[in-house]
């Protein structure tokens, strides 16, 4: 598996000579594997690495997790960042679900590491199996080509999954070779969750009735979904760019005329890399969202808007078009 990582490494361009890595590690096997192998491979690839725990406050064996990575770390002289938040009442207080509010928590203090020790990569100890099951997530919920991407090994130039190539079954049998002895979280064995549920029932039922190499067919669909995907996308890149009329940190500002001349496949990408350079992401803009601003800009009556989250706001203005940050 060690090789496998290298490979994916290599591959996709994860690290290069002089990175400075903080790796998020919650002690389970995916992160304590993923810990192991780059801290193997670090002075042959010339990389350093730093570790950020979050202590959840959720289960009752949070703390001895925490204390099983700083264990590992002081052992291999790693230095070790944790940080303690309690999360449902985070969660409660802001009206968020829980699995949201964990994530946000943990980029957020992986963020403040990296600024900590100057470093200018996080590495996330995604797998194989957390890709397809985002797939399947992403397809109940009426996902455009872009959601059969899944996890890609590398965003932004600044998160990278090592472990992307790797399926849970490898990851479990080396720990078990190199007697890492991760913790185990209970809860995901637990249905509450839709990714728990396609973990534990719909992708062993697929296996079991249809297709015993499932998860390697839906990989191989999620490579010709990213390459056509990034085919289409180097093509919206160019007209926006045709269109662009000003761009600042808060407002984007295109050409309305010259925007509903394109394709809509094209307008579709070109409003997502809008709100991608507005809010940093695209979560929360679902398909409708998307068709709904198309169907305003179409019909550029007078000074309409519509804001599909809290963030952000399209409207169209003197025949152009203006999207803000809220």
């Amino acid at each position: 598996m060690k090789n496998k990582v290298i490979n994916t490494i290599i591959k996709y361009k994860l690290i290069e000579s002089g990175d400075k890595i903080v790796l998020g590690v919650s002690g389970g096997p995916d992160s304590i594997s993923m810990l192991n192998i780059l801290n193997e491979i670090k002075e042959e690839l010339n990389f350093d690495i730093y570790v950020a725990h979050i202590n959840h406050m959720i289960r009752k064996e949070a703390d001895e997790d925490e204390r099983y990575v700083q264990k590992y770390c002081e052992k291999n002289n790693i230095q070790f960042f944790v940080k303690r938040a309690d999360v449902e009442q985070i969660a409660k207080a802001k009206k968020l679900g829980t699995e949201e509010t964990g994530r946000k928590i943990r980029y957020d203090f992986f963020e403040e590491v990296l600024q900590k020790v100057d470093a200018n990569k996080i590495a996330i100890a995604h797998n194989k199996n957390d890709k397809i099951e985002t797939i399947i997530m992403n397809l109940l919920r009426g996902s455009s080509v872009s959601g059969l991407k899944g996890i890609e090994p590398k965003r932004d130039n600044k998160y990278i999954r090592p472990l992307i190539e790797c399926e849970r079954q490898e990851i479990e049998q080396y720990c078990e070779e190199n007697k890492l002895e991760p913790r185990i979280d209970k809860t995901n064995f637990e249905n509450d969750y839709t990714r728990n549920k396609i973990r534990n029932i719909v992708i062993p039922y697929i296996k079991k009735e249809f297709n015993p190499n499932i998860i390697e067919t839906i990989d191989r669909l999620s490579q010709v979904a990213t390459e056509e995907s990034s085919y289409i996308e180097l093509q919206a890149k160019e007209v926006y760019n045709k269109l662009l009329i000003q761009e600042t940190e808060n407002q984007i500002i295109l050409n309305l005329k010259e925007f509903n001349k394109q394709n809509k496949v094209i307008k579709s990408r070109i409003i997502l890399l809008a709100v991608k350079k507005i809010n940093g992401g695209t979560q929360g803009i679902e398909k409708i969202h998307i068709e709904d601003i198309i169907k305003l800009y179409n019909n550029n009556i007078g000074n309409k808007y519509l804001t599909p989250n809290k963030y952000i706001k399209f409207s169209i203005k003197n025949k152009k078009i203006y999207i803000n940050k809220i």
